[in-house]
């Protein structure tokens, strides 16, 4: 008894995550398949610890029968087969940032507004979001539930898996090529990223902005609350794992960093880990693998009324994308969403 599962984009970073976290979390599922282009087909992926899927070809498969696709192609294949899978019956959660700003296509992180999958039967898909997006409405919803937040300043510093497993390929030989005094080609990124932060992710926008910042700030809004003002500065970092966050939020009612603090810890998905002392805080090489958004450094601002910063980390495969897939799933049955298991 269980749900079909497809895995689209299943040979890439976050399709094998899909699949690890959904054998990890003992996702109710009669069959699992694994989707990519034809490329691809043949190869190998792993579920969970003795179960190998073969790779099948996504443009070929009937998608009738399946209750759960999990997607992460790219934005224009996911543009061509979403519908379809929707249109055969099965509830597509996508990872892609094609459908996340469509007004019919609920964008959702499961701690933060499940009430928006009501409407997720309009077109039968559900967006994903970014996953800088997902860590930080983690830590902003509730502070804003407890004293209503005005305005965010956001910096990220973010992996390079966030790029894919070619951008995490030219960190590794690129920092090789420097220790043995190669030349440092330059492929995936702009600039060279071992040794370097390059405050560049996806393209350039007509205000200045990358459309990674832009994401962010609409991602924000309709997640949490068309009025928050957001500001963004998105920066690659040579790290592999995981995305961190400078965050300074702006509320309309006092708050203290104590409040905020024990508002935090009880909120689910989050670990606060803020001694300020040596240590006393979280940097990515300590949470790659790990599912909890984790935040440190929570203290006042005292430049503005109101004013909080905080330390946000998480792993960008896991809750920025894989995770925050299969929960969605889980919430899907475990609200009534989605019809029982046969």
């Amino acid at each position: 008894m269980g749900y079909k599962v497809a895995v689209v984009g299943a040979t890439g970073n976050v399709g094998r995550e899909m699949l690890q976290t959904l054998a990890d979390r003992n996702f109710p599922v009669s069959e699992v398949v694994a989707l990519a282009s034809e490329r691809s087909v043949g190869q190998q992926v792993s579920f969970g610890e003795d179960q190998v899927l073969k790779v099948q070809d996504l443009a070929k498969f009937d998608f009738a029968g399946t209750d759960f696709v999990l997607s992460s192609p790219g934005a224009k294949i996911s543009a061509q087969f979403a519908p379809r899978a929707a249109a055969a019956g099965a509830c597509v959660i996508d990872n892609t940032s094609h459908f996340r700003m469509d007004p019919d296509v609920p964008l959702v992180v499961p701690e933060v507004n499940p009430h928006h999958l009501a409407g997720w039967r309009k077109k039968g898909i559900i967006a994903n979001p970014n996953c800088s997006t997902i860590q930080m409405v983690m830590a902003l919803k509730p502070l804003h539930d407890l004293a209503k937040i005005r305005r965010v300043v956001v910096s990220t510093y973010q992996s390079v898996s966030g790029g894919g497993k070619e951008a995490m390929d030219e960190l590794f030989t690129q920092t090789r090529a420097i220790y043995v005094n190669d030349p440092v080609e330059k492929k995936k990124f702009t600039k060279q990223i071992a040794f370097n932060v390059i405050p560049h992710i996806d393209v350039f926008m007509d205000d200045g902005m990358t459309k990674e910042e832009w994401k962010m700030v609409v991602e924000t809004k309709k997640i949490l609350d068309p009025a928050i003002k957001v500001t963004a500065t998105a920066v690659r970092v040579p790290v592999f794992i995981g995305h961190s966050e400078s965050v300074n939020i702006e509320f309309e009612n006092p708050i203290t960093a104590d409040e905020a603090r024990r508002a935090l810890r009880a909120f689910p998905g989050i670990s606060v880990v803020d001694h300020r002392q040596d240590e006393g805080y979280v940097t990515p090489v300590e949470i790659a693998g790990e599912d909890n958004v984790f935040i440190s450094r929570i203290r006042e601002d005292s430049t503005v009324e109101n004013g909080l910063n905080l330390w946000v980390v998480a792993d960008n495969l896991r809750k920025g994308a894989a995770l925050n897939a299969v929960q969605i799933a889980e919430v899907m049955i475990r609200d009534g969403h989605i019809g029982p298991a046969d």
